[in-house]
């Protein structure tokens, strides 16, 4: 099932693994010593596109008299929208930019525009998933909560309605996060049931203030163009839930993203950390306008391993850190975005079925793994060298 013991499955001695740290520390060290003004420069530029381009599209949305116009300035808004989510609110919140103690651009103020309470998401996200990445029964980012992702999840009748559940969670992908976010607060805070429904009237509060304005505020200020309004800031929605789900799932789903048991975090070190932070997470391939769109997300692995880190520098420390991994013989799961997010889909659809459906084993499946498979080909090969 899932792997146990990751030094056996990546093949490393102790101090290979904390060798591995070492020079991963180095590249943290390298990067943290150099930020500066240019950084600061880009992420204050970006602000800057993302609330001009979000004004003139929604201008465009309420004026244009064309069909022409509307289908750009709603296209313009989903690309404002999936700026400000991912480039800005998912980088700011992971403290990327705390470095430069500026009470705006920072995770504990940045307040982002979808329904989830950043706050909550702030934990659910950094702590339960970032810090326990793709613990089977710990990370709750496994699946959502609604798609098996893992024969280590035992089948159930409802797996079969996957299909269908995946593409709802890819529709309302705001919602989703929202409410895995207020989840993760209900397993902190109980049994502290008092701060528990404060958090959840905050949610609503959200989730209210977000329909408000979408639905109500801008399509009231079109005046008898409102359903046009509408109709666009709902598509600019929908448009930004898909692309936000593609790029998440991109990174986390496809083969070679592996799943672990909760034995892992026995005494854990640093190189342990950062181990678990390769084999569970995936890249795709993009160039400069791709990698902007996904707030640099196609460098899932560079993302995982050092998440506190200015997303612009990803691009600079992706080579280092493949060179890292082929020194230690370490995959560095990568291909491109249609192709991970086929073999994402395949995994959401084959494990709708019951294990006895599936083919290979499940520690030597191609949608996870574990360290047996290793074990079970030793014979084979000891065999054949004999």
């Amino acid at each position: 099932m899932a792997i146990a013991d990751i030094a056996a499955y990546a093949h490393l001695s102790d101090e290979d693994i904390a060798a591995l740290g070492r020079e991963l520390d180095a590249i943290r060290d390298d990067v943290e010593r150099s930020l500066g003004e240019r950084d600061a420069a880009y992420i204050r530029r970006t602000i800057r596109f993302q609330r001009t381009l979000e004004v003139v599209s929604r201008v465009l949305i309420m004026v244009s008299p064309s069909r022409a116009g509307r289908v750009a300035g709603t296209a313009a808004l989903a690309v404002a929208k999936s700026v400000e989510n991912m480039e800005l609110g998912h980088n700011i919140g992971h403290g990327q930019w705390d470095w430069m103690n500026d009470p705006e651009i920072h995770s504990t103020t940045w307040e982002w525009d979808m329904m989830a309470v950043s706050s909550h998401w702030r934990y659910s996200h950094n702590y339960r998933h970032h810090v326990m990445t793709n613990i089977v029964g710990v990370d709750d980012d496994l699946g959502f909560g609604v798609i098996r992702m893992t024969r280590d999840e035992p089948w159930q009748r409802v797996h079969l309605l996957q299909p269908l559940r995946n593409m709802l969670l890819a529709a309302v992908f705001e919602l989703g996060i929202a409410l895995h976010g207020i989840h993760s607060e209900r397993d902190r805070l109980v049994p502290d049931t008092e701060k528990l429904a404060e958090e959840r009237t905050a949610l609503s509060r959200k989730i209210t203030r977000q329909a408000v304005k979408d639905y109500v505020l801008y399509p009231a200020l079109s005046l008898r163009r409102w359903r046009k309004t509408l109709i666009a800031n709902a598509a600019a929605n929908l448009l930004r839930n898909l692309w936000a789900y593609v790029v998440i799932f991109c990174g986390h789903f496809p083969d070679g993203a592996e799943k672990f048991t909760p034995d892992v975090l026995a005494a854990e070190t640093r190189g342990e950390w950062y181990l678990r932070q390769i084999l569970g997470s995936a890249n795709f391939r993009a160039g400069r306008v791709l990698a902007f769109a996904s707030g640099n997300l196609c460098y899932q692995i560079e993302h995982h391993l050092f998440p506190d880190l200015p997303s612009n520098r990803y691009r600079q420390i992706a080579g280092r850190v493949r060179e890292v991994c082929d020194k230690y013989g370490l995959p560095y799961t990568t291909g491109s975005l249609p192709r991970q997010y086929l073999l994402t889909l395949r995994t959401i659809h084959k494990l709708a079925l019951p294990d006895r459906f599936l083919t290979a084993t499940s520690d030597d499946a191609p949608e996870t793994a574990s360290e047996k498979k290793f074990r079970t080909r030793e014979p084979a090969l000891q065999a054949a060298q004999g």
